[in-house]
């Protein structure tokens, strides 16, 4: 009863981190009925297009072993050394198929799967060797399904089998009246029909295999709304405390400005609404530079600073929305704004000369 409500919980879809970590640990969509259909698509392969050649070959160097086998001395391990010199004689042929069907394996999982290498699912685990826990998986629904899906796989096999091969098996005479190429040719084209035949047959039972083992996994990997939030705190921090950190950067960077303000050479105002402090020495900078701006009660107080320590004012309400909107703090002003910039330093200039003499 709690698992049952533990699972309507979880009503959000995956997450990509939580899909991750699963990866990780091994748990991905991986189909068997998809490995089952490539290794029999290779056995297929290799029955049509291999399997004659293959047969042939093997046929030959067992008569050449078969023919000297008088040859091999009885006494100290001679009839060894020709059996390993026969094994090794047809273990190409037998070698190949292995390979074709290790190869096909191997696309299906990366397939589906991408390339995994995980040691996650051999770490011993108590609930694996707990008896109880291997007693429930024995009975589970899951595994019983699973018993099911086999049975009807081999039923339809079988039944597959049988009328492939029935008029091989109602007919025996034919085998007699022919000779034994005409006899093996016959049994390799009925081979190749059926293992057609269950070929079209896996391929129907692998894509249902695929996309419910798919969504299986997505239902398993849910979360709840919780496990959402927890996830999204550590993944991106707190709210709250990145709300915090903000908000102590931004302070930080107004007193910064704020100190800035006194060594600038003119502010710009709107006259209240907006207000921005540029500097320009002429020895050491391409062109002014904004040293602080802000808006409304900001403004305010750069302009408090600005006339304690007697900076001068000066109101220029498009200049300072435009220096305000366009540029950044500690950044030279751009050049479509050279003009109107000059214009009000040059009158600054022109009052401290006025006012020094």
């Amino acid at each position: 009863m709690a698992e049952d409500d533990d699972k309507a919980s979880k009503t959000e879809d995956p997450t990509p981190k939580r899909r991750n970590e699963a990866r990780k640990e091994g748990n991905v969509a991986n189909s068997r009925e998809i490995g089952s259909f490539a290794v029999l698509l290779g056995a297929t392969l290799f029955v049509m297009a291999l399997l004659p050649w293959a047969a042939e070959g093997i046929t030959v160097r067992l008569a050449g072993f078969l023919g000297k086998a008088h040859l091999f001395p009885l006494e100290h391990g001679g009839m060894g050394v020709g059996l390993a010199e026969s094994v090794m004689a047809i273990l190409p042929y037998v070698a190949l198929p292995m390979a074709i069907f290790l190869v096909m394996g191997l696309v299906a999982q990366v397939g589906q799967v991408g390339l995994l290498i995980t040691t996650k699912p051999l770490t011993p685990k108590l609930d694996k060797i707990s008896p109880l826990k291997g007693f429930k998986r024995i009975f589970s629904i899951k595994q019983l399904l699973e018993t099911v899906k086999g049975l009807f796989k081999l039923g339809v096999v079988a039944a597959l089998a049988y009328v492939v091969l029935r008029p091989v098996i109602t007919s025996p005479q034919r085998f007699v009246d022919q000779d034994i190429l005409a006899s093996l040719n016959d049994l390799h084209e009925a081979l190749i029909a059926l293992l057609i035949g269950v070929l079209l047959f896996m391929v129907v039972v692998a894509l249902i295999d695929l996309v419910y083992t798919r969504y299986k996994h997505t239902e398993d990997l849910r979360m709840t709304k919780q496990e959402v939030k927890d996830e999204h705190k550590t993944t991106e921090g707190d709210p709250q405390v990145k709300a915090r950190i903000r908000s102590l950067r931004a302070e930080r960077a107004r007193q910064r400005m704020m100190q800035a303000v006194p060594e600038a050479d003119v502010v710009v105002t709107n006259p209240t609404h907006y207000a921005v402090a540029l500097k320009y020495d002429m020895e050491t900078m391409a062109a002014p530079r904004l040293v602080a701006k802000g808006q409304d009660h900001l403004a305010l107080r750069i302009r408090d600073v600005a006339e304690e320590h007697e900076v001068p004012l000066v109101e220029n309400p498009p200049l300072a929305r435009a220096l305000y909107a366009t540029v950044d703090l500690d950044q030279e002003i751009p050049p479509e704004h050279y003009q109107a910039v000059a214009e009000v330093i040059g009158y600054v200039m022109r009052l401290r000369k006025t006012a020094f003499h």
